[in-house]
């Protein structure tokens, strides 16, 4: 082969290679760390970007989607001492690639050991109410404080939540044995409250109705009072003759409702009944109407 035409190909390849060690295309997704003798030299982000050929060297492509770590079920004690199992899912991505190649070994074990120590201590300075109730708050420490302990390592925390309380099944049944209690409890306060009102509705009705019979007798009296008055008027007025003429009068009445009686079959009047109130009768009805 010609010694010239090799020479040729060995410099296109040193070109070729020399090119390659110089342009750098960094994918959207990743950040390269690039090392210059075994230390860091310097972070390429995405696109073109040129470096020193044979002296620097791409070390590390790291991806820097948002990554999420496997669910984790950690034990926790609570305030008031009862045990649970809280299922934590945590979500991050890498901001600072060179923090999280050379200060941490593996990121999802230490993230994940952070997550466990976060969880027991956060737990524990609440009760099991404010965990169940409380739900959101909770979350936002967890991430704040995980925030704090993993910010050296160049990673940001998007998202920490719990998502799931499991409780053991003593407790459970512990639990469940309150709860049907308070809803016997509610039950009796609620029969109780129904027996009063009716009570009160009742006693209401009593007092209605005896207010209004005394009513009653009251108009009654007034109105026997203003017939008693009537009668002493036409008396006083009338003289003899109105007496008369009363005492006819509840003769009549008394001869009508022996009358109509189911048991009278034969009614018997004197024969001077007439004759004892006719003539006065007239006269005071001719007086009264004069």
């Amino acid at each position: 082969m010609d010694l010239t035409l090799i020479f040729l190909i060995a410099l296109a390849a040193l070109i070729f290679l020399t090119f390659r060690s110089i342009v750098k295309v960094v994918p959207q997704s990743e950040q390269w760390v690039v090392e210059r003798f075994g230390r860091y030299k310097t972070t390429l982000t995405p696109g073109l970007s040129f470096i020193t050929p044979f002296i620097d060297n791409v070390r590390h492509k790291v991806s820097i989607l948002e990554r999420q770590l496997p669910h984790l079920a950690q034990d926790a004690i609570t305030k008031d001492n009862v045990t649970l199992r809280a299922e934590v899912a945590v979500f991050y991505r890498v901001v600072r690639p060179e923090n999280s190649v050379y200060r941490i070994r593996d990121i999802d074990g230490a993230v994940a050991t952070t997550v466990a120590g976060l969880v027991r201590s956060e737990i524990g300075q609440i009760e099991l109410d404010e965990v169940q109730s409380n739900r959101q708050a909770l979350n936002l420490q967890i991430k704040e404080h995980l925030a704090e302990a993993t910010d050296e390592w160049g990673i940001q925390i998007t998202r920490a939540e719990i998502l799931d309380v499991n409780l053991d099944a003593q407790t459970r049944d512990a639990m469940l044995q309150q709860l049907n209690a308070e809803r016997e409890r509610r039950a009796t306060v609620a029969r109780a409250e129904g027996v009063k009102r009716a009570k009160e509705l009742e006693a209401d009705a009593e007092l209605y109705t005896a207010q209004r019979i005394a009513e009653a007798r009251r108009i009654q009296a007034e109105a026997d009072a203003y017939a008693t008055e009537t009668v002493a008027a036409a008396i006083e007025n009338n003289g003899e003759r109105a007496i008369q003429f009363e005492i006819a009068k509840r003769q009549v009445e008394g001869i009508t409702a022996i009358g109509a009686s189911s048991n009278a079959k034969f009614v018997l009047l004197p024969g001077s009944l007439t004759d004892a109130f006719s003539d006065p009768l007239k006269q005071f009805l001719t007086k009264a109407q004069g």
